[in-house]
Protein backbone atom coordinates (compact mmCIF):
# COMPACT_ATOMS: atom_id res chain seq x y z
CA UNK A 1 0.00 0.00 0.00
CA UNK A 2 2.71 2.15 0.79
CA UNK A 3 4.27 1.72 -2.41
CA UNK A 4 1.55 2.49 -4.47
CA UNK A 5 1.12 5.86 -2.80
CA UNK A 6 4.60 6.88 -3.36
CA UNK A 7 3.84 5.84 -7.24
CA UNK A 8 0.79 7.64 -7.32
CA UNK A 9 2.73 10.85 -5.77
CA UNK A 10 4.78 10.52 -8.22
CA UNK A 11 2.67 10.47 -11.32
CA UNK A 12 0.86 13.40 -9.83
CA UNK A 13 3.55 15.36 -8.65
CA UNK A 14 5.22 14.67 -12.34
CA UNK A 15 1.56 15.58 -13.89
CA UNK A 16 1.34 18.70 -12.32
CA UNK A 17 5.00 20.11 -13.35
CA UNK A 18 4.02 19.02 -16.79
CA UNK A 19 0.96 21.26 -16.86
CA UNK A 20 3.34 24.22 -15.13
CA UNK A 21 6.00 23.78 -17.37
CA UNK A 22 4.45 22.89 -20.64
CA UNK A 23 1.05 25.15 -20.27
CA UNK A 24 1.04 27.49 -17.75
CA UNK A 25 4.34 28.96 -17.99
CA UNK A 26 4.26 29.44 -21.74
CA UNK A 27 0.69 30.84 -21.52
CA UNK A 28 1.32 33.30 -18.98
CA UNK A 29 5.32 34.44 -18.87
CA UNK A 30 6.48 36.66 -21.35
CA UNK A 31 9.12 35.83 -23.45
CA UNK A 32 11.94 37.44 -21.34
CA UNK A 33 10.69 35.85 -18.01
CA UNK A 34 10.36 32.23 -19.57
CA UNK A 35 13.75 32.29 -21.22
CA UNK A 36 14.76 33.62 -17.51
CA UNK A 37 12.77 30.89 -16.09
CA UNK A 38 14.92 28.38 -18.88
CA UNK A 39 17.92 29.72 -16.99
CA UNK A 40 16.39 28.54 -13.38
CA UNK A 41 15.68 25.16 -15.14
CA UNK A 42 19.25 24.57 -16.16
CA UNK A 43 20.41 25.65 -12.42
CA UNK A 44 18.04 23.11 -10.97
CA UNK A 45 19.49 20.18 -12.74
CA UNK A 46 22.83 21.39 -10.86
CA UNK A 47 20.72 21.05 -7.87
CA UNK A 48 19.06 17.53 -8.87
CA UNK A 49 22.62 15.90 -8.43
CA UNK A 50 23.55 17.90 -5.66
CA UNK A 51 20.45 16.51 -3.75
CA UNK A 52 21.69 13.31 -5.22
CA UNK A 53 25.04 13.21 -3.81
CA UNK A 54 24.30 15.55 -0.39
CA UNK A 55 20.99 14.75 0.57
CA UNK A 56 21.24 11.10 -0.50
CA UNK A 57 24.70 10.21 -0.06
CA UNK A 58 25.47 12.65 2.47
CA UNK A 59 28.55 14.10 0.36
CA UNK A 60 29.52 17.51 0.88
CA UNK A 61 30.11 18.34 -2.89
CA UNK A 62 30.97 22.14 -3.37
CA UNK A 63 32.01 21.98 -6.50
CA UNK A 64 29.14 20.15 -8.58
CA UNK A 65 28.74 22.78 -11.29
CA UNK A 66 32.20 22.19 -12.36
CA UNK A 67 31.36 19.52 -14.87
CA UNK A 68 28.03 21.19 -15.77
CA UNK A 69 30.10 24.19 -16.58
CA UNK A 70 32.18 22.19 -18.20
CA UNK A 71 29.94 20.85 -20.17
CA UNK A 72 28.44 24.06 -20.89
CA UNK A 73 31.43 25.46 -21.79
CA UNK A 74 32.18 22.98 -24.35
CA UNK A 75 28.72 23.93 -26.22
CA UNK A 76 29.44 27.61 -25.67
CA UNK A 77 32.61 26.50 -27.61
CA UNK A 78 30.94 25.25 -30.61
CA UNK A 79 28.60 27.83 -30.79
CA UNK A 80 30.67 30.31 -30.93
CA UNK A 81 32.72 28.87 -33.76
CA UNK A 82 29.25 28.65 -35.61
CA UNK A 83 28.63 32.25 -35.28
CA UNK A 84 31.82 33.10 -36.70
CA UNK A 85 31.68 30.81 -39.80
CA UNK A 86 28.13 31.98 -40.27
CA UNK A 87 29.73 36.31 -40.11
CA UNK A 88 32.49 34.52 -42.13
CA UNK A 89 34.96 35.51 -39.70
CA UNK A 90 38.08 32.61 -39.31
CA UNK A 91 37.88 33.42 -35.15
CA UNK A 92 35.23 34.13 -32.63
CA UNK A 93 34.59 38.19 -31.79
CA UNK A 94 36.24 37.68 -28.08
CA UNK A 95 39.61 36.19 -30.06
CA UNK A 96 39.46 39.41 -32.56
CA UNK A 97 39.12 41.60 -29.40
CA UNK A 98 42.20 40.02 -27.51
CA UNK A 99 44.20 40.15 -30.65
CA UNK A 100 43.93 36.03 -31.85
CA UNK A 101 43.81 35.97 -35.62
CA UNK A 102 44.17 32.09 -36.31
CA UNK A 103 41.79 29.54 -34.49
CA UNK A 104 43.15 27.77 -31.90
CA UNK A 105 44.48 23.66 -32.64
CA UNK A 106 42.18 22.53 -29.37
CA UNK A 107 38.90 24.71 -30.53
CA UNK A 108 38.69 23.16 -34.51
CA UNK A 109 37.26 19.72 -33.76
CA UNK A 110 34.33 21.79 -31.61
CA UNK A 111 33.07 22.86 -35.42
CA UNK A 112 31.40 19.46 -35.44
CA UNK A 113 27.92 19.41 -33.83
CA UNK A 114 28.37 15.81 -33.04
CA UNK A 115 31.94 15.56 -32.29
CA UNK A 116 30.73 18.53 -29.19
CA UNK A 117 27.74 16.70 -28.00
CA UNK A 118 29.94 13.64 -27.47
CA UNK A 119 32.58 15.29 -25.12
CA UNK A 120 29.85 16.87 -23.64
CA UNK A 121 28.52 13.61 -22.27
CA UNK A 122 32.61 12.02 -22.72
CA UNK A 123 35.08 14.72 -20.70
CA UNK A 124 33.09 15.52 -17.91
CA UNK A 125 32.02 11.97 -17.15
CA UNK A 126 36.12 10.69 -17.37
CA UNK A 127 36.82 13.61 -15.18
CA UNK A 128 34.40 12.96 -12.53
CA UNK A 129 35.15 9.06 -12.83
CA UNK A 130 39.20 9.54 -12.05
CA UNK A 131 38.49 12.40 -9.32
CA UNK A 132 36.19 9.63 -8.06
CA UNK A 133 37.73 7.29 -7.85
CA UNK A 134 41.01 8.51 -6.19
CA UNK A 135 38.95 10.00 -3.33
CA UNK A 136 36.70 7.25 -2.84
CA UNK A 137 39.56 4.48 -3.07
CA UNK A 138 41.50 6.41 -0.42
CA UNK A 139 38.45 7.49 1.85
CA UNK A 140 38.41 10.57 1.48
CA UNK A 141 35.17 11.82 2.65
CA UNK A 142 33.49 14.54 5.06
CA UNK A 143 35.62 17.95 5.25
CA UNK A 144 38.37 16.64 2.95
CA UNK A 145 35.98 15.68 0.79
CA UNK A 146 34.22 18.87 0.32
CA UNK A 147 37.75 21.07 0.08
CA UNK A 148 39.04 18.89 -2.89
CA UNK A 149 35.51 19.49 -4.67
CA UNK A 150 36.23 23.30 -3.79
CA UNK A 151 39.76 23.03 -5.02
CA UNK A 152 38.42 21.59 -8.49
CA UNK A 153 36.12 24.23 -8.72
CA UNK A 154 38.80 26.87 -8.41
CA UNK A 155 41.51 25.50 -10.55
CA UNK A 156 39.25 25.00 -13.03
CA UNK A 157 37.92 28.76 -12.38
CA UNK A 158 41.18 30.09 -12.86
CA UNK A 159 41.98 28.23 -15.90
CA UNK A 160 38.87 29.52 -17.74
CA UNK A 161 39.99 33.07 -16.28
CA UNK A 162 43.64 33.27 -16.99
CA UNK A 163 43.50 31.79 -20.43
CA UNK A 164 42.64 34.55 -22.80
CA UNK A 165 41.54 31.73 -25.91
CA UNK A 166 38.62 30.88 -23.38
CA UNK A 167 37.21 34.12 -22.83
CA UNK A 168 39.06 35.26 -19.78
CA UNK A 169 36.75 36.46 -16.99
CA UNK A 170 34.17 37.68 -19.65
CA UNK A 171 33.52 34.03 -20.45
CA UNK A 172 31.74 33.02 -23.64
CA UNK A 173 28.69 34.86 -24.47
CA UNK A 174 26.33 36.77 -27.27
CA UNK A 175 25.56 33.39 -29.28
CA UNK A 176 23.47 34.40 -32.38
CA UNK A 177 22.56 30.90 -32.97
CA UNK A 178 21.77 27.37 -31.60
CA UNK A 179 22.39 24.36 -34.02
CA UNK A 180 21.67 27.03 -37.14
CA UNK A 181 18.38 28.30 -35.09
CA UNK A 182 18.90 32.18 -34.36
CA UNK A 183 18.39 32.90 -31.04
CA UNK A 184 16.52 36.26 -31.71
CA UNK A 185 13.75 34.46 -32.69
CA UNK A 186 11.19 33.81 -29.62
CA UNK A 187 10.07 30.78 -31.48
CA UNK A 188 13.61 29.20 -31.23
CA UNK A 189 14.04 30.55 -27.57
CA UNK A 190 10.94 28.82 -26.83
CA UNK A 191 11.57 26.07 -28.19
CA UNK A 192 14.98 25.76 -25.48
CA UNK A 193 12.95 26.82 -23.20
CA UNK A 194 10.98 23.50 -23.47
CA UNK A 195 14.35 21.82 -24.04
CA UNK A 196 15.69 22.40 -20.27
CA UNK A 197 12.27 21.62 -19.06
CA UNK A 198 11.96 18.37 -20.75
CA UNK A 199 15.85 17.58 -19.42
CA UNK A 200 15.16 18.66 -15.75
CA UNK A 201 11.89 16.31 -15.92
CA UNK A 202 14.01 13.24 -17.87
CA UNK A 203 16.68 13.71 -14.91
CA UNK A 204 14.51 14.27 -11.86
CA UNK A 205 13.19 11.09 -13.27
CA UNK A 206 16.59 9.11 -13.50
CA UNK A 207 17.56 10.36 -10.16
CA UNK A 208 14.10 9.12 -8.33
CA UNK A 209 14.68 5.80 -10.11
CA UNK A 210 18.24 5.86 -8.68
CA UNK A 211 17.20 6.37 -5.34
CA UNK A 212 14.80 3.68 -5.37
CA UNK A 213 17.19 0.93 -6.59
CA UNK A 214 20.24 -0.24 -5.09
CA UNK A 215 22.46 2.58 -5.53
CA UNK A 216 20.49 4.64 -4.05
CA UNK A 217 20.52 1.77 -1.07
CA UNK A 218 24.59 2.19 -1.24
CA UNK A 219 23.96 6.05 -0.69
CA UNK A 220 22.43 5.46 2.11
CA UNK A 221 24.91 3.40 3.72
CA UNK A 222 27.66 5.42 2.65
CA UNK A 223 26.28 8.50 4.33
CA UNK A 224 24.94 6.33 7.50
CA UNK A 225 28.98 4.82 7.73
CA UNK A 226 29.86 2.26 5.27
CA UNK A 227 32.18 0.75 7.71
CA UNK A 228 29.42 -0.59 10.20
CA UNK A 229 29.56 -3.75 7.25
CA UNK A 230 32.71 -5.49 6.52
CA UNK A 231 33.45 -8.41 4.84
CA UNK A 232 35.79 -10.45 7.36
CA UNK A 233 36.80 -13.04 4.74
CA UNK A 234 38.59 -16.19 5.61
CA UNK A 235 38.42 -16.09 9.61
CA UNK A 236 39.86 -19.28 11.66
CA UNK A 237 38.82 -18.39 14.79
CA UNK A 238 34.96 -17.62 14.67
CA UNK A 239 34.26 -17.49 18.01
CA UNK A 240 34.91 -13.69 18.80
CA UNK A 241 32.73 -12.88 16.48
CA UNK A 242 29.64 -14.72 17.34
CA UNK A 243 30.18 -13.64 20.93
CA UNK A 244 29.94 -9.94 20.13
CA UNK A 245 27.02 -10.37 17.87
CA UNK A 246 23.65 -10.43 18.69
CA UNK A 247 21.87 -12.59 16.13
CA UNK A 248 22.79 -14.78 12.89
CA UNK A 249 20.98 -13.65 9.52
CA UNK A 250 21.68 -16.86 6.84
CA UNK A 251 19.19 -16.35 4.45
CA UNK A 252 19.52 -18.88 1.21
CA UNK A 253 18.12 -20.21 -1.73
CA UNK A 254 19.54 -23.39 -1.52
CA UNK A 255 22.01 -24.41 1.19
CA UNK A 256 22.11 -28.31 2.29
CA UNK A 257 23.03 -27.61 6.13
CA UNK A 258 25.09 -24.67 6.89
CA UNK A 259 27.43 -25.29 9.91
CA UNK A 260 27.61 -21.77 10.53
CA UNK A 261 23.68 -22.42 11.86
CA UNK A 262 24.58 -25.11 14.07
CA UNK A 263 27.34 -22.78 15.35
CA UNK A 264 25.37 -19.56 15.82
CA UNK A 265 22.73 -21.64 18.12
CA UNK A 266 25.83 -22.69 20.11
CA UNK A 267 26.68 -19.28 21.13
CA UNK A 268 23.33 -18.46 21.95
CA UNK A 269 22.65 -16.54 19.08
CA UNK A 270 18.75 -16.42 17.46
CA UNK A 271 18.92 -17.03 13.65
CA UNK A 272 16.68 -15.95 10.91
CA UNK A 273 16.74 -18.05 7.55
CA UNK A 274 14.94 -19.37 5.15
CA UNK A 275 13.30 -22.43 3.80
CA UNK A 276 15.95 -23.05 1.35
CA UNK A 277 18.74 -23.33 3.99
CA UNK A 278 18.70 -26.94 5.76
CA UNK A 279 19.65 -25.54 8.66
CA UNK A 280 16.00 -23.96 9.06
CA UNK A 281 15.48 -27.82 10.50
CA UNK A 282 17.27 -27.09 13.30
CA UNK A 283 15.66 -23.65 14.27
CA UNK A 284 12.43 -23.93 16.32
CA UNK A 285 10.45 -20.80 14.61
CA UNK A 286 9.67 -18.41 16.69
CA UNK A 287 11.86 -19.75 19.69
CA UNK A 288 15.34 -20.02 18.67
CA UNK A 289 14.62 -18.13 15.82
CA UNK A 290 12.78 -17.40 12.97
CA UNK A 291 12.38 -18.94 9.25
CA UNK A 292 11.10 -16.09 6.83
CA UNK A 293 9.75 -17.02 3.24
CA UNK A 294 10.55 -13.02 2.09
CA UNK A 295 12.50 -9.76 2.36
CA UNK A 296 9.55 -8.21 4.42
CA UNK A 297 9.41 -10.82 6.35
CA UNK A 298 13.05 -10.46 7.30
CA UNK A 299 12.84 -7.19 8.35
CA UNK A 300 9.69 -8.14 10.40
CA UNK A 301 11.91 -10.73 12.09
CA UNK A 302 14.93 -8.22 13.00
CA UNK A 303 12.43 -5.93 14.38
CA UNK A 304 11.12 -8.50 16.88
CA UNK A 305 14.72 -9.78 17.84
CA UNK A 306 15.48 -5.61 18.00
CA UNK A 307 14.10 -6.10 21.51
CA UNK A 308 16.93 -7.04 24.10
CA UNK A 309 14.90 -8.65 26.53
CA UNK A 310 13.63 -11.35 23.51
CA UNK A 311 17.15 -11.65 21.93
CA UNK A 312 17.97 -12.93 25.33
CA UNK A 313 15.37 -15.22 25.52
CA UNK A 314 15.67 -16.59 22.32
CA UNK A 315 19.73 -16.58 22.59
CA UNK A 316 18.84 -19.34 25.73
CA UNK A 317 16.43 -21.59 23.75
CA UNK A 318 19.00 -21.35 20.59
CA UNK A 319 21.80 -22.65 23.13
CA UNK A 320 19.71 -25.29 24.48
CA UNK A 321 18.72 -26.39 20.86
CA UNK A 322 22.06 -26.56 19.91
CA UNK A 323 22.82 -28.95 22.55
CA UNK A 324 20.39 -31.51 20.86
CA UNK A 325 23.26 -31.47 17.53
CA UNK A 326 26.11 -31.79 19.90
CA UNK A 327 28.78 -34.93 18.81
CA UNK A 328 27.76 -36.93 21.41
CA UNK A 329 24.43 -36.54 21.27
CA UNK A 330 24.33 -37.36 17.60
CA UNK A 331 26.52 -40.55 18.62
CA UNK A 332 23.92 -41.81 21.01
CA UNK A 333 21.14 -41.11 18.38
CA UNK A 334 22.95 -42.99 15.94
CA UNK A 335 23.47 -46.30 18.07
CA UNK A 336 20.15 -46.06 19.11
CA UNK A 337 19.02 -45.81 15.27
CA UNK A 338 21.61 -48.64 14.59
CA UNK A 339 20.26 -50.75 17.67
CA UNK A 340 16.59 -50.43 16.10
CA UNK A 341 17.16 -51.27 13.03
CA UNK A 342 19.21 -54.32 13.57
CA UNK A 343 16.01 -55.25 16.21
CA UNK A 344 13.81 -55.10 13.30
CA UNK A 345 16.42 -57.29 10.92
CA UNK A 346 16.54 -60.20 13.93
CA UNK A 347 13.03 -60.32 14.17
CA UNK A 348 12.33 -61.31 10.92
CA UNK A 349 15.30 -63.47 10.82
CA UNK A 350 13.29 -66.72 11.16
Amino acid sequence: MTALAGRTRAWVGAGVAVLVLFVLAPALLSDFRLSLLAKFLCFAIVAVGIGLAWGRGGMLVLGQGVFFGMGGYLMGMHLKVADAQLLGNGVPDFMQIGGINELPGYWEPFASPAFTVLMIVLLPTAIAVALGFGMFKRRVKGAYFAILSQALAAALAILLVGQSGLGGSNGLNNFRTFFGFALNDPVNRQMLYFIAAAVLLIVLAVTRQLMRSRYGELLVAVRDGEERVRFLGSVEVIQQYYSAADLCIHPARYDPFPSAVIEALACGLPVLTTPGCGGADAIEDGKSGYIVDSPSQLVDGLRLIADQDRRVQMGELARRRALTFSQPEQIRRLVELIEQVGQELGATVP
